[in-house]
């Protein structure tokens, strides 16, 4: 009977081993399920959280694409505008000078006219005064003509500016070239009362002498042989050191 009952024992153990091996194996695989499981739990986390950390991103580029490309637009107006800035500044300063350069040429023009009105200081024959500029002009006008050897022409331009100027400085030296002109237009009668006129106004002119040696020569045309003589004869007394005087003298001992 013992050695029966040992077999059959042995046999039970050996289903209770298999039956506990069983469930230990079905303990393994309920863990191993559990922890898959937990693991795909995980990864679907951590992909949900790489999306949304992807969508984020995509967010924030986007973002920052569109304030880089509001930027580029801000800046491309400012350039324009700056553009704009510059050309209207480089016209405002084109226009400054322009209005410069008018005010300076309006200036010196009318400087230009203020000294064409203003009395200006001459001197003449070693005379000094003051003469208005049309004054001036008109007699070295004259003068321009008479010593062009229009003596016609002359004569009439030099009483024209005694007429209208008969105070003027010039008067001694516009009669003196007035008689010179009449004797070149040989009107001696004129020219000789023309140089009476001077040296009695002015005996004291630095051209006396070459008029009293002219007065001479028209009464030497005239034929007044005896008045050339007393006016030479004067002329030496009165200028002896002049040029004129020496002249004088020639014609002296020409007529004696």
């Amino acid at each position: 009977m013992r050695g029966a009952f040992l077999p059959r024992s042995l046999a039970l153990a050996a289903c209770l081993a298999c039956s506990l091996t069983a469930q230990a194996g079905l303990f393994d695989d309920d863990e191993a399920r559990k922890a898959i499981l937990d693991l795909r739990t995980r990864i679907d986390d951590l992909r949900s959280q790489s999306q949304a950390s992807q969508r984020q991103l995509a967010e924030q580029v986007q973002t920052l694409q569109r304030s880089l490309l509001d930027l580029n637009n801000q800046n491309e107006q400012l350039k324009a505008e700056l553009a704009r800035l510059r050309g209207q500044l480089e016209t405002t300063q084109r226009d400054l000078a322009d209005v410069q350069r008018r005010q300076k040429d309006m200036s010196q023009g009318v400087d230009e006219r203020m000294k064409r009105l203003e009395p200006q200081q001459v001197n003449v024959d070693g005379k000094d005064f003051t003469v208005e500029p049309e004054e001036k002009r008109a007699y070295e006008e004259a003068i321009a003509v008479l010593r062009s050897g229009d003596f016609d022409k002359a004569a009439g331009a030099l009483q024209a500016v005694m007429r209208r100027w008969p105070q003027s400085g010039y008067t001694d030296s516009l009669r003196y070239w007035l008689g010179n002109a009449q004797y070149g237009m040989r009107a001696y009668k004129d020219a000789l009362a023309t140089f009476r006129q001077f040296m009695a106004a002015a005996p004291d002119h630095l051209r006396a002498p070459e008029a009293q040696l002219a007065l001479a020569n028209c009464q030497v045309e005239l034929k007044d042989n005896k008045g050339a003589k007393r006016s030479l004869e004067d002329l030496v007394k009165q200028y002896p050191k002049s040029e004129a005087a020496v002249a004088a003298r020639e014609r002296l001992a020409v007529l004696r």
